[in-house]
């Protein structure tokens, strides 16, 4: 990917207010609109930020972001952190692996970030952690497998 390349210039720009040089993920999944809704962008160096602030629906009856949502957001994680190793095809996540390592609350930001580890024909090996206020709160790792268009 060359510096400053946009990977998701099909996907709205945010202009002002918090998120303003995010863009928004929605639309594609209606799973993930209900979640989210999520954003991402592309950092400097080329990587990928992917963020959203946790609100009261992402909690679990202790107050605590619920395991269900962390898990959530670390599957949309696969799929924005490996977008240019899965361009031009659908995919689908064949397993998704996580340790959570501490909580996040009611009006943090949730960040994560992820590599691909390794590319190949069909399947995309990916790992990452989600974070909040510089902490790491999980860590994860994933495998997607491209797929064909259904008929």
């Amino acid at each position: 990917m060359a510096d400053g390349e946009d990977l998701f210039p099909d996907r709205p720009l945010i202009a002002e207010g918090e998120w303003a040089g995010w863009r928004l993920w929605q639309g594609s999944d209606p799973y993930e609109d209900l979640s989210g809704p999520y954003y991402s962008r592309v950092e400097p160096d080329g990587s990928v930020l992917a963020a959203f602030r946790a609100e009261n629906k992402h909690m679990n009856g202790g107050g605590f972001m619920h395991g269900g949502c962390m898990l959530t957001f670390a599957d949309y994680c696969l799929f924005v952190c490996g977008r240019h190793a899965l361009a031009d095809t659908h995919a689908v996540t064949v397993s998704l692996n996580a340790e959570f390592v501490g909580p996040a609350h009611v009006g943090d930001l949730i960040e994560g970030r992820g590599e691909v580890v390794r590319a190949g024909g069909s399947l995309v090996f990916l790992r990452g952690t989600i974070s909040t206020g510089g902490r790491t709160i999980m860590t994860y790792s994933g495998v997607v497998k491209k797929t064909r268009a259904r008929a």
